[in-house]
């Protein structure tokens, strides 16, 4: 019997992928002038195993590399670890209507915006934060998801293995706790925000955001296709 598609499950609240709009009108990167201002990551308590990315630690001083018409909202970079930036006015709105779920908001220091493609020159350079997805309880459902693992779930904690492609997914219910911005046992590469966040992200009109869904998410580098069969179960 065919396993239900990820889209067919009932959802008493739907999340989507957080990326950057790659090619957007307020496409914006970020280079960390200081690479090695980094430090130890989080481990899952249980295996010991990575959760995530290596620490970005203050001072926070950057290059922005201008790729839209005008500088975004929410700006991501190599070196940045799981942080990225958002503007002050993003911020501002996150904070005055209590979502949760981003930790850290310490200033970071433009020290200069470079234009890599053509168009206006840049308008005044607002002030951006660092901040950083927290790791939540929620925890991606295996059994009604559609990810191609590298090798199975062994870990019931964090859950984490490498991936080789995703087409579409969705939480175990009951274990998201509320957060409007996290990352999820078993994808911790990932940024998941609520629909509270994405009903923000369209009232402020907050730029350089692409959400996309999680049922309708797809991820296949490598153009693999989705797996022949959806996994019996994930640990308990």
């Amino acid at each position: 019997m065919n396993s239900p598609r990820v889209s067919d499950m009932p959802l008493s609240q739907r999340f989507f992928e957080l990326e950057e709009d790659t090619w957007g009108t307020h496409d914006t990167q970020f280079w960390v002038l200081e690479p090695d201002n980094i430090g130890d990551g989080a481990r899952c308590p249980r295996c010991g195993d990575p959760i995530g990315m290596l620490d970005w630690l203050p001072p926070h001083r950057v290059r922005l590399e201008l790729y839209g018409q005008g500088l975004g909202d929410f700006v991501r970079g190599p070196g940045g670890g799981n942080s990225f930036l958002i503007s002050e006015r993003f911020a501002d709105a996150f904070r005055q209507e209590g979502l949760t779920g981003l930790l850290g908001f310490h200033p970071a220091e433009v020290s200069r915006v470079i234009r890599k493609r053509k168009g206006p020159k840049p308008g005044a350079v607002p002030r951006y934060f660092a901040v950083k997805p927290c790791y939540s309880r929620a925890a991606v459902d295996e059994a009604h998801s559609h990810i191609r693992r590298v090798e199975p779930v062994t870990c019931p904690e964090c859950r984490s293995t490498g991936v080789d492609s995703i087409h579409g997914y969705t939480l175990e219910p009951g274990t998201w706790s509320g957060e409007d911005v996290f990352r999820p046992r078993g994808l911790p590469g990932s940024i998941l925000v609520s629909e509270r966040f994405a009903e923000l992200v369209r009232r402020h009109g907050l730029t350089n955001m692409k959400l996309t869904p999680t049922e309708e998410y797809v991820w296949d580098p490598l153009r693999l296709g989705p797996p022949a069969a959806t996994a019996p179960g994930g640990p308990s």
